[in-house]
C-alpha cells in the first residue's frame, strides 16, 4: 500500500500541478504587455538625455511622423508633423554640428540644399571641382535617416551591454590579448664532463647542492662534484642500462632502476645495495620519491606503476590501467599524489590512497616521455612527440600547448623564475617562457669529438638546487653543464615577440 501512495505522489500528483501552472497562465500566452504612458515618457526622456544630450542644443528638426516598426514612438515635442519633408540643420555645411561646436552669429540656419540643386550645381561646375565638391557635399536625406538608424542600433547594443544584456555581446567582443613574455637571460654551455662509456639517460642533484648522480648505459652509477665536475665515486650492480636515479632528503639512501627490471637502494654511508624491490616483469624505466612519506614510485614497461613502501619492501599498490610501457611518474605532497605518462599517449592522475586511476587525460596524440611539475604553482607539463602541454592540478585541465620543438622529447626541466627547459632526440635544447609559452633561445650543442652526429640526444635534464646550472645527460656519453649569460641585457638580447608562437586551447 506504501508503494501504491508512493507512485501516486511522483507520477500523478506532480502531473496535475504541472496542469494547473499550464491551465492559469494559457489564457494569457500570446497578450503582448499594456504599455505604460508615464513609464514610456520616462525611458524616453532618460534615453534622449543619455544617447542624445550632444545635439539637444541643435534646432528642432521638423519631419513627417510615422510609426517605426520596432514599436518606437518618439517623443511628441521632438518629432512635429509637417508637409515638407525636408528639414533645418545648422552649419556651413548640410551636416549636423559635432559635439562641442558652439553656434556663433555667423553661423546661420538654412535649408538642406534638395537633390535636383545639388545636381545643378554640379553641372555649373568645372569637372575636377565637380568631383572634389561632390565628395564634400552633404549625403541626400536618406542616406543621413540610413546613419541616424545605424547609430541607434549602435546605441542600443551599448544599452544592453550596460544593462547585462547577452543578446548583442558579440557585436563589441575584444580581441585575444597575448601577455608579453618575460624576459630571461640566455643560456651558455659552461662545462662538458666525460667519463661514462655509455648513454646518460639519467640524473639526480642532491639536497645539499654538493653533488649529482647520473645513470649509463653502461651499467654503472656515478657521482660528480658539482663546483668542479669531478668524479667522486662509481656504483656498480646494475647488469643493464640505468635508467632512473633518485636522491632522497629523508635518509642517507640513493634508489635506482634499470632495464634489468631492478630497483635498488644503495646506503651512501657504505656504497652498498641494502635494499632490492622486486616485483615489475620488464625493464623499469622511471623512479621518484615521495617528498614527505618513506613511499617510492616506479613505472616500468609492463605497463603499471609500483608504489613501494622504502622500509618493508612491500608493494604497496599495484598502478594498473595504461596500455602500453609507463615511461614517467611523479609524485607530489599535494592531491594528485601520483603522475604518469605512457606510450599509449595518455596521462594518468593518481588516488595514492585507493590505488586507483583519479583522471585519465587523452590530448595527446604521441608517446609522452616526461612530465615535469612547477616548483612554485600548482601546474604541470608534459612532453610529447607532438607538442608540449600544459596542465592545471587537481583535476589535468588543459592550460596551452607549447608548439614548435618539433622532435621526440625526451626530457622537461623547470625552475622558479619559470624558465621551461625540454630535451629532445635531435639533440636540440629549447627554451621556454613557462607563462606564455614563448620560445626565447634553441641550443643544440655540439657533440663530443670521435662520436657520430647522430649520437647527439639529450636523454635528461634537471636544475641544480640553486637553480643557476642546468645539467643535461647526452647521448654523446658526456654530461653538460650550462648556465646563464651574466653579460646578457635585454638590450642585446630582445625579447622577439611573435603573436603567432602561441596557440592557446587548441587541443
Amino acid at each position: 500500500m506504501t508503494e501504491e501512495v508512493q507512485k501516486h505522489s511522483v507520477h500523478t500528483l506532480v502531473f496535475r500541478s504541472l496542469k494547473r501552472t499550464h491551465d492559469m497562465f494559457v489564457a494569457d500566452h500570446a497578450k503582448s504587455i499594456a504599455l505604460d504612458e508615464d513609464s514610456h515618457k520616462l525611458k524616453m526622456a532618460v534615453k534622449l538625455k543619455s544617447d542624445y544630450s550632444p545635439v539637444l542644443h541643435m534646432p528642432v528638426l521638423k519631419e513627417v511622423k510615422s510609426h517605426h516598426p520596432d514599436g518606437f514612438h518618439g517623443n511628441d515635442a521632438y518629432m512635429q508633423p509637417v508637409d515638407d519633408p525636408e528639414y533645418l540643420i545648422t552649419g556651413t555645411h548640410a551636416y549636423p554640428s559635432g559635439p562641442g561646436v558652439a553656434l556663433t552669429a555667423d553661423t546661420k540656419v538654412h535649408r538642406n540644399p534638395s537633390e535636383s540643386g545639388i545636381q545643378s550645381m554640379a553641372l555649373a561646375l568645372p569637372p575636377s571641382q565637380a568631383r572634389q565638391e561632390s565628395s564634400r557635399t552633404a549625403a541626400t536625406v536618406a542616406e543621413i535617416r540610413r546613419g541616424a538608424e545605424r547609430a541607434h542600433a549602435q546605441s542600443t547594443a551599448l544599452l544592453l551591454l550596460e544593462g547585462g544584456g547577452t543578446r548583442n555581446s558579440n557585436l563589441l567582443r575584444r580581441a585575444p590579448t597575448m601577455p608579453k613574455p618575460q624576459w630571461h637571460p640566455p643560456w651558455k654551455l659552461f662545462r662538458v664532463i666525460s667519463g661514462h662509456l655509455g648513454w646518460v639517460r639519467s640524473i639526480a642533484v642532491e639536497p645539499g647542492n654538493q653533488w649529482f648522480v647520473t645513470g649509463s648505459a653502461d651499467r654503472t652509477i656515478k657521482i660528480w662534484d658539482l663546483a668542479s665536475g669531478k668524479l667522486k665515486l662509481s656504483l656498480t650492480g646494475h647488469i643493464s642500462t640505468v635508467r632512473g636515479v633518485a636522491v632522497s632528503s629523508r635518509s642517507p639512501y640513493l634508489f635506482s632502476c634499470g632495464e634489468d627490471k631492478q630497483v635498488k637502494c644503495w646506503d651512501l654511508e657504505y656504497n652498498k645495495v641494502i635494499r632490492h624491490y622486486h616485483g615489475h616483469l620488464s625493464a623499469v624505466y622511471d623512479l621518484d620519491l615521495h617528498p614527505t612519506i618513506d613511499v617510492l614510485m616506479t613505472c616500468s614497461r609492463d605497463a603499471t606503476a609500483r608504489v613501494w613502501d622504502i622500509r618493508t619492501k612491500a608493494n604497496v599498490h599495484t598502478l594498473t590501467g595504461h596500455t602500453n610501457t609507463v615511461a614517467t611518474v611523479r609524485c607530489q605532497a599535494a592531491e594528485p599524489q601520483v603522475i604518469t605518462g605512457s606510450h599509449d599517449s595518455t596521462i594518468r592522475l593518481w588516488d595514492l590512497i585507493a590505488g586507483k586511476t583519479r583522471a585519465t587525460l587523452t590530448n595527446h596524440k604521441k608517446s609522452v616521455r616526461t612530465l615535469v611539475m612547477h616548483p612554485r604553482q600548482y601546474t604541470f607539463a608534459s612532453g610529447s612527440a607532438d607538442n608540449i602541454k600544459q596542465w592545471m592540478f587537481p583535476d589535468g585541465n588543459f592550460i596551452q600547448n607549447l608548439s614548435g620543438h618539433n622532435a621526440i622529447i625526451n626530457t622537461l626541466a623547470v625552475n622558479s623564475d619559470g624558465v621551461l627547459v625540454s630535451g629532445a632526440d635531435n639533440g636540440t635544447i629549447h627554451m621556454w617562457d613557462w607563462r606564455t609559452g614563448y620560445n626565447f633561445q634553441r641550443i643544440h650543442a655540439a657533440v663530443q669529438p670521435g662520436s657520430l652526429d647522430s649520437e647527439s640526444g639529450i636523454f635528461a635534464c634537471v636544475f641544480d638546487h640553486s637553480e643557476s646550472r642546468l645539467i643535461t645527460a647526452e647521448a654523446d656519453k658526456t654530461i653538460k653543464v650550462y648556465k646563464e649569460d651574466d653579460t646578457a641585457t635585454q638590450e642585446s638580447h630582445p625579447v622577439n615577440w611573435k603573436p603567432e608562437i602561441l596557440k592557446r586551447k587548441r587541443f
